[in-house]
């Protein structure tokens, strides 16, 4: 089978799509992937930064969406059916996945919107619902609102029936946010913080911040009493610090939103946040957006496009062909 394998550390230049051996399933799910994602951790991996890190070679990946070939009578799964996935290796054209790490693909999604729905919609919707518990009319602060996780919180939000604020870096990006259902777009940099003020009439209740970086301390100034700033990654590159005299007397919380680490835990979760979205998809309110589609040939393609911060939406690797 064909795969795309990090050689070695040192970001895109390190993929060579090759022939490896078609996996052993051994008791888990045979998956043929028909595609896979590509997000911000699968570029930290490649350069050696990301907290789960395998010695290369390795095929990079780690969430895909495709159809069952094979599974054991315990999985509940049945050869043909739809399914969207989370395992190490998804950047290939088989996979073999432990079967709690499979979920169905509603009919209403694509494959390629299938493939982006673990990582960033399960992160959107846990961060937002559990972690940030949201409420109907409250305010929503969305940093780097037009990428993958940014554009899926924009859409778990308003599901909730929050008014979203999208924080963008361009005026491209913040089309892309206003589509996806922003109600007001802000560009970053300089004054972004007051032009926030303005829209939210004084603080906003919620700030969901894959970003963090020199952000971070206009978004606990642009928190209203009781509003709590999730993190859920650092993007912007540096890790900052929380001066806890401010969180005390301006009454707010800072929030941990780790999605994967709580899982480690907290097993279950998984399946009931993935009821809650495909509740949203039903109603209409998710619909991953596809901002990038590369074939598996030019996965190097795809993950500059993330180093280069250039990607808005989902950027997916079509793997296989077919209309499943």
């Amino acid at each position: 089978m064909k795969a795309a394998v990090l050689e070695r550390l040192g970001g895109p230049e390190g993929l060579t799509v090759m022939e490896r051996p078609a996996p052993d399933e051994s008791g888990g799910v045979l998956v043929d992937v028909y595609a896979a994602g590509v997000s911000f951790p699968d570029l930290l991996m490649s350069q050696g930064r990301y907290q789960i890190q395998p010695e290369p070679p390795f095929v990079l990946g780690v969430e895909g969406a495709g159809v069952v070939a094979e599974a054991p009578p315990s999985a509940g799964l049945r050869p043909g059916q739809r399914v969207v996935f989370n395992a190490m290796g998804s950047w290939a054209e088989q996979v073999a996945v432990a079967p709690e790490q499979v979920l169905s693909l509603p009919d209403a999604l694509t494959m390629e919107q299938g493939a982006g729905l673990l990582m960033n919609y399960h992160t959107a919707h846990f961060g937002l619902v559990r972690r940030g518990r949201l409420q109907p009319a409250e305010t929503l602060l969305v940093h780097g609102a037009a990428g993958g996780v940014g554009s899926a919180a924009i859409q778990v939000g308003k599901a909730v029936g929050a008014r979203v604020i999208a924080v963008v870096s361009d005026q491209r990006k913040a089309e892309v946010a206003s589509r996806l259902g922003a109600d007001e777009c802000v560009l970053a940099g300089e004054g972004w913080l007051e032009r926030v003020r303005r829209a939210s009439g004084g603080g906003v209740n919620v700030i969901f911040d894959p970003v963090a970086g020199d952000r971070f301390d206009d978004s606990i100034r642009a928190l209203a009493p009781e509003g709590r700033l999730l993190i859920i990654g650092f993007a912007g590159g540096s890790i900052p610090r929380v001066a806890v005299n401010r969180v005390l007397f301006r009454n707010i919380d800072v929030v941990g939103a780790g999605w994967g680490a709580f899982l480690e835990v907290h097993p279950e979760v998984k399946a009931s946040t993935h009821a809650g979205l495909l509740q949203m998809v039903e109603a209409g309110f998710v619909a991953p957006l596809v901002g990038a589609e590369f074939p598996l040939e030019r996965a190097a393609e795809a993950l500059r496009l993330i180093a280069d911060r250039q990607a808005v939406g989902k950027v997916v690797l079509k793997v296989k062909g077919g209309a499943s």
